[in-house]
């Protein structure tokens, strides 16, 4: 079935692979992101004081029942809000379903394209014209199922890359946890080197056909 993401493109581009990240990957990925162990010590700090609360107030000095039902629903509210770093963790763990199913990637004979979002369908697109690196990206779940990410860049670094699923961050484009990583890595290097060796070539000023370059690429 044609995705969104190919309908946005439309018939003046050839395209040539499109595809998804592994579900399962892409969904344990979500699961695992840097933000859950400080999700887990905030919520084991949380409990640790709920617990030493509760156990000092029924050992404690006897309250009016209406006080003691008054500073039970304050402690509750309070705690709701104090949690907020672990709904926020939880909450994208439970959408990450809903982003997977707008993360698309298509390769066209002028550029990558990639669609993601959460509560609204974004997309970009970088030509290969403007791509000077590119290369493989396996993390241990790309490792453990057999996926991998291809990543591509107009700097000289991917230092700063903030490899959040299906998006672009700065000058990096990924293509991630796909299985068919190694075919892909090597389509995106042969367009990549054709295209950008085709526009840079000054001699004969960007004919209608470049013989300066072994590319297979025309005008």
């Amino acid at each position: 079935m044609e995705g969104n993401l190919e309908k946005i493109i439309g018939n003046e581009e050839k395209i040539l692979w499109k595809g998804k990240p592994s579900k399962k990957c892409f969904i344990l990925e979500s699961i695992f992101n840097p933000l859950m162990p400080f999700a887990l010590i905030w919520l084991l700090f949380d409990l640790f004081f709920i617990i030493g609360a509760t156990m000092s107030a029924s050992k404690g000095i006897s309250m009016p029942t209406s006080h003691s039902g008054a500073f039970g629903g304050f402690i509750i509210v309070f705690m709701l809000f104090h949690l907020m770093p672990v709904w926020i963790y939880l909450g994208g763990v439970l959408l990450s379903v809903k982003r997977y199913k707008n993360t698309e990637y298509v390769i066209t004979e002028r550029g990558i394209y990639v669609s993601g979002g959460m509560f609204s369908y974004t997309y970009e697109m970088k030509p290969f014209a403007e791509l000077s690196h590119v290369r493989i990206h396996r993390g241990i779940f790309d490792q453990k199922l057999g996926v991998g990410d291809v990543e591509a860049s107009t700097s000289q670094t991917f230092n700063y890359a903030n490899r959040s699923n299906g998006a672009i961050s700065g000058s990096i484009i990924s293509i991630k946890d796909i299985p068919d990583y190694a075919e892909v890595f090597n389509m995106v290097k042969k367009l990549q080197t054709d295209i950008y060796s085709d526009t840079m070539y000054p001699n004969e000023l960007r004919p209608k056909e470049n013989h300066g370059y072994k590319t297979e690429y025309k005008g």
